[in-house]
């Protein structure tokens, strides 16, 4: 334990870009867990009088068109927008792994037809994808988490499944099964947590990709609905009033939504630091 966490603690010095990283990416999920309590303002609460001031001591981040707060909405979309993220790389992370593992363990008819509708899902333009699958579905926030954990599905069943097909028949894999384990068994208890670390990396990068098309689809039309504070609503909603001058109703939530990609898109790359044994010396 203490070996991990001085290289856990020599490849944040040494990569001070992963350190800011991570504690942005920890600001988030607190920001996430404790703002919607520490807000000023009702983020849903309009107040008519008060619209479209610009930034001041008052109001952060001004007012939107109804007068809401838009620091405050701004905080609150954060739990939203992390939480549909999480949910759809979580879900797609736990199918695609098992069904990557399988079919590089197996190969066969399993592994060609599985191998064929990753073929057929890629060949689509994800995000269209994301776009039919949320138009057809209805845009609520649970169908917004399945279309997204549907389009990321191609990414870990290809890795699982090379990760896998390099090791199934590896001197430790044939003596899990000289053991008597089960095939599955092999899968699941042997094979899989060895690959986990290697795709720890992958949940990183496709977290920040998951936040930005959840913010896509609401920007659309096709996410998350008015007056439910969203990153990508209030992006489209601020982007009618560009032309008049009020530019904190698109930059600050804007803003907030390329921190976030950001942040985990970086901390991929110190995660691939950290899990990478070539790096331990």
């Amino acid at each position: 334990m203490s070996a991990t966490l001085r290289h856990v603690g020599w490849v944040l010095r040494t990569n001070p870009v992963t350190m800011i990283a991570g504690l942005g990416a920890l600001s988030l999920i607190l920001l996430a867990i404790l703002g919607p309590s520490l807000v000023p303002y009702d983020p849903v609460a309009s107040n008519v009088p008060m619209a479209l001031q610009p930034p001041s001591r008052q109001h952060w981040f001004g007012t939107d068109q109804l007068g809401r707060d838009v620091f405050s909405r701004v905080v609150v979309a954060t739990r939203l927008d992390l939480a549909i993220a999480a949910s759809a790389v979580t879900l797609s992370f736990l199918i695609g792994a098992v069904i990557g593992s399988f079919c590089g363990y197996t190969g066969g008819k399993l592994d060609l037809w599985v191998g064929r509708f990753v073929d057929v899902l890629m060949a689509f333009p994800l995000f269209v994808l994301a776009m039919a699958l949320v138009a057809a579905l209805g845009n609520r926030v649970e169908n917004i988490i399945y279309a997204t954990a549907i389009i990321n599905l191609p990414f870990y069943i290809r890795f699982a499944r090379a990760e896998v097909n390099v090791r199934r028949n590896l001197g430790w894999v044939e003596a899990a099964r000289c053991a008597g384990n089960s095939h599955a068994g092999v899968v699941l208890r042997f094979l899989l947590p060895n690959v986990l670390p290697a795709m720890a990396v992958q949940i990183s990068l496709n977290l920040g990709w998951a936040i930005l098309n959840a913010a896509g689809l609401s920007f659309l039309g096709l996410g998350v609905r008015a007056p439910t504070p969203e990153w990508g609503i209030m992006v489209a909603e601020g982007a009618r009033f560009i032309t008049t001058g009020r530019w904190w109703l698109v930059v600050c939530p804007g803003a907030a939504l390329m921190f976030a990609v950001l942040c985990f898109n970086l901390l991929g790359d110190g995660l691939r630091d950290i899990l990478d044994p070539r790096m331990r010396t």
